[in-house]
């Protein structure tokens, strides 16, 4: 699973210290990544998940624009491709992935749409023996979790479970322009930009859903906090353990995600998972790392 920030400088082994500090800051950023997820579950029940992940994705777009101040008018077409195609994959993953939160389970959102990142690494570990058994593994943990949730009142919620694989193709494409933006684009450009494409393409569903365009000041105040979580903080400190560890060993890393994402909820919304689900969890996690693996 590759997780190559264009704009980071080539990673290499870096020394014990360095690299502690770099395993320090990548599960950090997951900390974050999930924290602000199950924050944002009480928010979407008030407000809704449309509103909610939109205004999200605008306080974070505003922000990283006047940090990088990107000279907009004089971008080429093929740079304004690359942002919008990035731009729309981040507005679908977002907004699905909040959707899927709205119905399901923080451990079994979060596993279904790591499916996106786990199908572009396997994808890109084609011709390899083994590389078609990690998704397998994956697919029967999630079917652990799955079934877990049926079992409780109300089920797991089919048409979340859709919001949550539309999430994971978002996230797929996510993965793919990344590391394809960063020759189009110098420094933090690009993301700048994809994040503005984003907002904007998200904001009619919000207003759709809202009714209005006055957001109220309690929402407008709670997405502000959302998205320093998510995805200001997790980028800067990505992008600064990518510099101190090679890329690989960053990508075994964000494998943990789905555990850290069941933590998550469990401590923040009491979101408890059978032994059958902790099980399910461990295979997808474990599917991660062995994609991971297959695709070094």
């Amino acid at each position: 699973m590759s997780y190559d920030k264009p704009f980071s400088t080539a990673p290499q082994i870096a020394p014990d210290t360095r690299l502690g500090l770099a395993v320090g800051l990548a599960i950090a950023a997951m900390i974050s990544v999930q924290t602000g997820v199950s924050l944002a579950v009480p928010v979407i029940q008030d407000h809704g998940a449309l509103s909610t992940t939109s205004l999200r994705l605008c306080w974070a777009a505003l922000a990283l624009l006047l940090f990088v101040r990107p000279p907009l008018r004089h971008y080429e077409p093929a740079q304004w491709r690359a942002a919008l195609i990035l731009g729309a994959g981040m507005a679908v993953m977002s907004l699905a992935f909040f959707l899927a939160i709205e119905r399901l389970p923080q451990h079994l959102a979060v596993a279904l749409e790591f499916c996106g990142p786990l199908a572009v690494a396997a994808l890109g570990a084609r011709g390899r023996r083994w590389a078609l058994a990690w998704p397998l593994l994956a697919a029967l943990g999630i079917g652990l979790l799955v079934q877990g949730d049926a079992r409780l009142p109300g089920g797991a919620d089919p048409v979340g479970i859709a919001f949550a694989l539309l999430a994971a193709a978002g996230w797929g494409v996510y993965i793919v322009m990344m590391k394809r933006i960063g020759p189009v684009f110098p420094g933090l450009q690009g993301l700048a930009v994809s994040l503005l494409v984003a907002a904007l393409l998200s904001l009619p569903f919000a207003v759709a859903e809202a009714g209005t365009a006055l957001f109220p000041w309690p929402q407008l105040a709670w997405t502000a906090g959302l998205a320093v979580l998510v995805p200001l903080v997790p980028y800067i400190l990505e992008i600064n353990a990518l510099r101190r560890m090679p890329a690989a060993t960053f990508g075994v890393l964000m494998s943990l995600e789905p555990a850290v994402g069941a933590i998550s909820g469990w401590v923040f919304l009491g979101q408890g998972m059978s032994l059958g689900q902790m099980l399910g969890t461990g295979l997808v996690v474990a599917a991660s790392v062995g994609v991971v693996r297959a695709g070094g």
